[in-house]
C-alpha cells in the first residue's frame, strides 16, 4: 500500500476472506511507523494540490463509478460473507446508494466548487466580496460494519468531490469487505491522494494519534466519543453518525401499507441499520391491529421460514448474535423468537410488555427485534421520546397535516420522517446526520461537499481611493454621526 501512480486497470475477481486474506498489504497497530509514513505522505500531497482542480475530482469520481462497475459482483459476494445479505437488498442498499451519490457529485459538482458573491455594507464600497469553497486537506474515514460498502465510500464521494485526500479505514468486523476495498481501491484511485488502512482497535487508535484536517466516523455512541476526544487533542473536526433509538409512532395499526414499510425498515440487514425503527408507539387501540399486520408482512417478505430466506440476513458476530438473543427474555414475543446459533441468524421479532426501563428499551438494539408499547395519545407517546436521548430519526404514520407538523414541532431528532422509514437516506440533496446523542455534522450531496470544505470567505477592496476615512480615528461629532448613518 505504497504511494504509487494509480492505474485504473480492473483486476481479478476477488477470492473468499478466508482464503485472500493474508495476500493483502496490511497497516495494523503493531507498525505505527507504516501509519505515520502514509498520513504525512497525505499531507505532503495536499501542499501540491493534487487533488484541488475540477477534472482530478471528476476524475477520481468516475474512477469510482468503475470500481463499482466492474467489481459489483465481487463486492455482493463480500456482503454476503460478512452479513448474508441477499444479492438484491446488497445492491439496493449499498452498491446503488453510492452510485447515486456518485452521480450526484458528479452532475453538480462545477456548481458545487464555485464562489458565490454576497452583497457587503454600503460604507464599505467600492468592494466585492464572495465565498469560495476550499479543500480542508487530509481526511479520516472510519467506516462502520453494518453498511460496510456504502459507509465507507458514501463520505468518501464527498471528500473526493471536495477536493480533499483521504485515508480510509474499514471495519474490521465485516473483513470481506475491508478486504475487497483494500484490494480495488487502490487499482482504481490514485494511491498518492487515497489510501486504505486495515486493522482493529489498535490501528483506529494509531490513526487517531495522527494529525488531520477532519475526521468521519460511522459507527457507535462509545467509539464516537473515543473519536472526539482524540480530535480534539488536535482540534481536528469531526463528523459523527452516532445511530440511537428511532422511534416510530403509529396512530392507526390497521392499514397493511404501515405494517410492510414498518417491517421493511426494521428487518432490513437483520435489523442492523441505524435509522431503522428501534421501537413502536402505538397509539390507542393500533397495537392489536398492528400485530397482525406485521405477522402477514413478515410473512410475504420472508416466507413462513424466515431463518431459510436468501433475502434474510444474519447477525455479524456472535457477540452480538448473544446480545440480541437475551433481550428475547425481556417481554412477551408475540411473533418470531426462533433463532439459530449455527448461522447466527435470529426471526424477524415482534414483542409487546416490554419494561422501559429494561436494556430492550435503554439501548439501540441493532437487530431484528421489534418492542411495541401501547400509549394512551399523541402526546404521550411524544413525552415518552423527549424523555431519552435525540434519535437518529422519528418516524410518525398519520395522514393528518396537523399531526405531521406537531411532531415536526415537537420531537428533535436527526430527521422527521413521516409514513417511511428510512428511505430519506435515498435522498442525494437531504442531508444525513445526528443530533446531539446521535452524532453531529451532516452529509450527502452537497451537504458532504460543504460539510468537508472551508467556506472561505473573500474579500477584495481598491487601496487607490481610500473611502475608509470617514471611521478613522479621531472621533468626532461629525464623524460619529457619518458612521451611524452608514451603518
Amino acid at each position: 500500500m505504497g504511494i504509487f501512480p494509480y492505474t485504473s486497470e480492473p483486476v481479478a475477481p476477488l477470492e473468499s476472506a478466508a482464503s485472500n486474506e493474508l495476500e493483502l498489504p496490511r497497516v495494523v497497530a503493531e507498525n505505527p511507523a507504516r501509519i505515520v509514513e502514509i498520513v504525512d505522505a497525505m499531507h505532503d500531497v495536499v501542499a501540491t494540490r493534487l487533488a484541488h482542480p475540477r477534472r482530478f475530482r471528476a476524475s477520481q469520481l468516475k474512477a469510482l463509478e468503475r470500481m463499482l462497475d466492474a467489481h459489483q459482483q465481487d463486492f455482493i459476494d463480500a456482503l454476503a460473507d460478512d452479513l448474508g445479505k441477499g444479492a438484491v437488498e446488497a445492491k439496493l442498499t449499498e452498491i446503488d446508494m453510492v452510485r447515486a451519490e456518485i452521480d450526484h457529485a458528479q452532475l453538480h459538482l462545477s456548481e458545487w466548487m464555485e464562489s458565490k458573491a454576497v452583497k457587503i455594507p454600503l460604507a464599505l464600497h467600492p468592494a466585492a466580496a464572495k465565498i469560495e469553497p476550499q479543500p480542508l486537506g487530509v481526511v479520516l474515514i472510519i467506516g462502520a460494519w453494518n453498511y460496510p460498502l456504502q459507509l465507507m465510500l458514501a463520505p468518501l464521494v464527498a471528500a473526493i468531490a471536495a477536493g480533499n485526500v483521504a485515508v480510509l479505514k474499514p471495519s474490521e468486523l465485516a473483513p470481506a469487505t475491508s478486504i475487497a476495498l483494500g484490494k480495488l481501491i487502490p487499482q482504481f484511485l490514485d494511491q498518492r491522494a487515497y489510501a486504505v488502512v486495515q486493522g482493529g482497535a489498535g490501528t483506529s487508535k494509531v490513526l487517531l494519534e495522527q494529525q488531520f484536517d477532519h475526521i468521519f466516523y460511522t459507527g457507535g455512541e462509545k467509539v464516537g466519543r473515543i473519536v472526539a476526544r482524540a480530535a480534539a487533542e488536535h482540534l481536528t473536526p469531526v463528523t459523527l453518525e452516532l445511530g440511537g433509538k428511532s422511534p416510530a409512532v403509529v396512530m392507526d395499526g390497521s392499514h397493511a401499507a404501515v405494517a410492510r414499510r414498518l417491517a421493511y425498515g426494521k428487518f432490513m440487514n437483520a435489523g442492523q441499520t441505524c435509522v431503522a425503527p428501534d421501537y413502536v408507539l402505538a397509539v390507542g387501540n393500533a397495537a392489536e391491529t398492528l400485530e397482525k399486520q406485521l405477522a402477514k408482512a413478515i410473512t410475504g417478505f420472508y416466507g413462513k421460514s424466515p431463518l431459510e430466506s436468501r433475502d434474510y440476513g444474519r447477525i455479524v458476530n456472535r457477540a452480538h448474535f448473544n446480545r440480541l438473543v437475551s433481550y428475547l427474555e425481556q417481554g412477551e414475543v408475540v411473533i418470531g423468537g426462533g433463532y439459530d446459533e449455527a448461522t447466527l441468524k435470529i426471526e424477524p421479532t415482534v414483542m409487546i410488555n416490554v419494561d422501559p426501563d429494561s436494556p430492550l428499551m435503554q439501548e439501540e438494539i441493532f437487530g431484528p427485534i421489534l418492542p411495541i408499547m401501547k400509549v394512551e395519545s399523541f402526546d404521550a407517546a411524544v413525552r415518552f421520546i423527549n424523555s431519552r436521548p435525540n434519535p437518529l430519526a422519528a418516524y410518525l404514520f398519520s395522514e393528518n397535516p396537523r399531526l405531521q407538523s406537531s411532531f415536526g414541532d415537537q420531537v428533535r431528532a436527526g430527521a422527521i420522517v413521516h409514513n417511511a422509514p428510512n428511505l430519506h437516506l435515498a435522498v442525494p440533496s437531504l442531508p444525513f446526520g445526528g443530533v446531539g446523542a446521535s452524532g453531529m455534522g451532516s452529509y450527502h450531496g452537497r451537504h458532504g461537499f460543504e460539510r468537508l470544505s472551508q467556506m472561505r470567505p473573500v474579500m477584495v477592496k481598491t487601496a487607490v481611493v481610500d473611502t475608509l476615512k470617514a471611521i478613522y480615528p479621531p472621533y468626532t461629532w461629525a464623524k460619529s454621526k457619518i458612521i451611524d448613518r452608514l451603518l
